[in-house]
């Protein structure tokens, strides 16, 4: 959809089709400009059905509109491994006998061996 049209300009081309009760033009949050596309709801599923057939592929504001029925937004799924540092994901450290190994790279319990040059 152009982002030049109006919510003016949407009433009337639907209006032809059937009752139209509300126009939401979403809005660009960083731009405040449309953000290309609209929700067009219809007093009937009748209305709105109608106005897919009569209105899909049409032209409005020099571009054509694709015109279909609104889906519900997928849920996202938490999950902990997704994004950060990843290296660790899933990651365990050694054990010996039940119990952790020490942590070789801490300084309290460091034995410094000499190398023999």
């Amino acid at each position: 959809m152009s982002f030049d049209i109006t919510r003016e300009q949407l009433l009337e081309a639907f209006g032809a089709v059937g009752t139209v009760q509300d126009v939401v033009m979403p809005l660009d949050k960083a731009t405040g400009r449309m953000r290309g596309f609209a929700f067009v709801e219809f007093e009937s599923d009748g209305d709105a059905a109608k106005a897919i057939e009569a209105l899909d592929g049409k032209e409005l504001g020099g571009r054509p509109l694709r015109v279909n029925e609104a889906q519900a937004k997928p849920q996202r799924s938490f999950s902990p491994n997704r994004g950060g540092g990843g290296g660790d994901a899933g990651w365990a450290p050694p054990f010996d006998g039940g119990r952790p190994l020490k942590n070789k790279g801490s300084r309290r319990g460091i034995r410094r061996r000499k190398r023999g040059f």
